[in-house]
């Protein structure tokens, strides 16, 4: 019995048939027409190119073109429509990107230009101050017999209550123990710890200081110690009654000598002014405030006295 040249039935219910012998197209064939297609093609456009150019812009081919773009113009309308809303979009967004990094990158220079600026005034505030302490070194008023070695504030001990400061200049610039330090305004304090590059100024409101100083108009001579009432305030104490003592009065070291025996600081450095004088009946001595000339609050740069060759105590 012959076989049934049909096949099951597919899925979807086609049934399935075997191409019968010689029924397939030759793959040499369908290449031919492809190469026919391609040459057809290619003739067809040399021949538009020829005209286009020998047609002197009123030819069929110039029209049809014409044609054409005006078939074509309300597609391209329509399209450059459809598209601006996006073109406008993503002009925007970048746009916006831009401004940020333009802001970013101004913010950051400002930042730099302003750190500059700092650094610019703080040095050119220290070189007044500095021009300011080599002027009077170099002043008549600069005490003899000692040199001044210009030294900037490096720091302050810790400590709320700490009256001292760092000065970056040490025993490697002839500095030593004792020697006083001051400014142009008046005197500081006292050099009570030294290295190699760096020393300690221990200040007149520290409760260990005390300096000998007498009154300029009147010779009324006292102690100078810090103030209980407010830490910047100094007192000349140990004034007898007797000695006058007037508000606005200058206070200026004592600088006494006796035989071998010398005082620390030379005569003659400002102290500070009188604020106020009082005198209780039961009190041994007068009670005079003074407001010292140098601000001990913002020391930037001091003037410590270096002895001269045997002159030191």
């Amino acid at each position: 019995m012959p076989r049934n040249r049909t096949a099951r039935p597919a899925v979807l219910g086609a049934p399935l048939r075997r191409p019968a012998p010689g029924q397939s197209p030759s793959r040499t064939t369908t290449q031919l027409r492809r190469r026919v297609v391609v040459g057809v093609l290619v003739l067809v456009a040399f021949a538009l190119i020829t005209l286009s150019f020998r047609d002197d812009g009123g030819g069929p081919l110039d029209r049809a073109q014409e044609a054409g773009a005006s078939a074509l113009r309300p597609f391209q309308v329509l399209a450059e429509r459809v598209a601006e809303p996006f073109e406008d979009g993503y002009g925007w967004f970048d746009g916006l990107l831009t401004a940020r990094s333009d802001a970013e990158r101004l913010r950051e220079e400002n930042e730099v230009l302003r750190q500059q600026a700092a650094r610019v005034e703080l040095s050119t505030r220290e070189n007044a101050r500095l021009k300011a302490l080599l002027a009077f070194r170099d002043g008549p008023s600069f005490p003899g017999g000692y040199d001044g070695v210009a030294a900037a504030v490096i720091g302050r001990p810790a400590g709320a209550f700490s009256q001292a400061v760092v000065i970056g200049a040490g025993s490697a610039d002839g500095i030593q123990r004792n020697d006083p330090v001051l400014t142009q305004d008046g005197l500081v304090g006292l050099v009570t710890r030294v290295s190699n590059r760096t020393a300690r100024v221990t200040l007149l409101t520290d409760d260990r200081s005390a300096v000998s100083a007498v009154d300029a108009r009147t010779n009324a001579a006292g102690v100078v110690r810090h103030g209980r009432a407010a830490r910047s305030t100094l007192v000349l104490d140990r004034v007898p009654k007797e000695d006058v003592v007037r508000v606005g009065d200058s206070i200026v070291t004592a600088g006494w000598r006796v035989g071998q025996l010398s005082s620390l600081y030379p005569r003659g450095i400002p102290i500070g002014r009188v604020t106020s004088v009082g005198q209780a009946d039961t009190d041994l001595y007068k009670q005079v405030l003074v407001e010292p000339f140098a601000d001990f609050r913002s020391l930037d740069s001091v003037l410590v006295l270096v002895p001269t060759e045997g002159e030191r105590p």
